[in-house]
């Protein structure tokens, strides 16, 4: 069943949350703890993400540097595989247009279908560490509409190069991303919501946000949204506050603002621990407000934060 149906047929707000791949040389058991912490929530969709390679550099000694290329995190599809295959939770992984050319972007459809995984997340993806601006790699995209017809082309059987399959099967269904306070190169919240209901033109079935704290910037979002004519759900990206030194990590990492209120609490507190429950607690009113303005589904990002996700799970479903 696709992410959408999953959603819709519902009865209750559904419940997902997003996980990273491994890092290199790395297993996959704490996926797996992860996984089984939150499983008695009933997760209808499980969200992984996918992570460009990077240059490094590694000193050869006289002055001289060997520049490498190397991907941190590998083995999306893989795990994506072993995950959907050992809990039987549909699977989403990240498709990217950020370090990955048409052909590497074909080879993964290719693999993910092979794998019975159609569901996915379509994304720009962050510029590289190095760049001051965002820059495909190779003959790669700019934009997620770019990567989207791509994925459209191979559902109706057409490659890259132009040929036709022999064989079409199920076809990939996906989601997008999206900004309640504005992805940080867009000119203005219009141009951000212009290139929202592009996306959804373009096929995207649902959009998940980028994580927030202060509700009222979702629901302004959502309602700008709907008033330039986006239909498709859209669902909350959410991520518990835990530590103090986050006071300043998110603003920066993520370009969001932090509410006043939570910014009060948490400068009262003296410890991570002491952090962590104000984030709890801020978080379980959060959700308990989205639910109760009939979101259809949470989606929570929990890296880092698999045991306040747990706690704030427990009060409200």
């Amino acid at each position: 069943m696709k992410v959408i149906d999953l959603i819709n047929s519902n009865e209750k707000t559904a419940f997902s949350f997003e996980i990273l791949p491994p890092l290199k040389g790395t297993g996959i058991e704490k996926l797996y703890q992860t996984i089984d912490t939150l499983r008695e929530f009933d997760p209808k969709y499980i969200n992984i993400t996918t992570h460009r390679s990077e240059y490094v550099y590694k000193d050869l000694g006289n002055g001289l540097f060997q520049r490498n290329r190397l991907r941190r995190r590998p083995g999306t599809v893989a795990v994506a595989a072993a995950i959907q295959n050992k809990y039987n939770i549909t699977m989403v992984p990240h498709i990217l247009c950020s370090g990955f050319t048409r052909e590497e972007t074909e080879y993964v459809l290719l693999d993910l279908q092979f794998l019975g995984i159609t569901d996915l997340l379509v994304l720009r993806g962050d510029k590289a560490k190095h760049e001051s601006s965002f820059i495909p790699v190779g003959n790669g995209y700019h934009h997620a509409v770019e990567l989207q017809e791509q994925i459209n082309n191979f559902n109706k059987g057409i490659f890259v190069d132009g040929s036709e399959m022999k064989v079409t099967n199920t076809p990939f269904s996906y989601g997008v991303a999206c900004y309640p306070e504005k992805h940080e190169e867009a000119p203005n919240m219009d141009t951000d919501i212009y290139w929202l209901k592009k996306k959804m033109e373009m096929g995207a079935e649902y959009a998940v946000t980028q994580l927030f704290y202060d509700n009222r910037k979702y629901f302004d979002f959502v309602e700008r949204a709907r008033q330039a004519g986006v239909t498709i759900p859209i669902i909350p990206g959410i991520k518990p506050f835990k530590k103090l030194s986050q006071l300043s990590m998110i603003p920066k990492t993520f370009k969001v603002d932090l509410p006043e209120e939570l910014t009060q609490e948490v400068l009262k507190c003296n410890t991570d621990a002491e952090a962590q429950q104000v984030g709890i607690e801020w978080c379980v009113q959060q959700c308990k407000e989205l639910i109760a303005h009939g979101v259809p589904s949470l989606h929570f990002y929990s890296v880092g934060a698999t045991d306040s996700i747990k706690e704030v799970a427990k009060q409200i479903y």
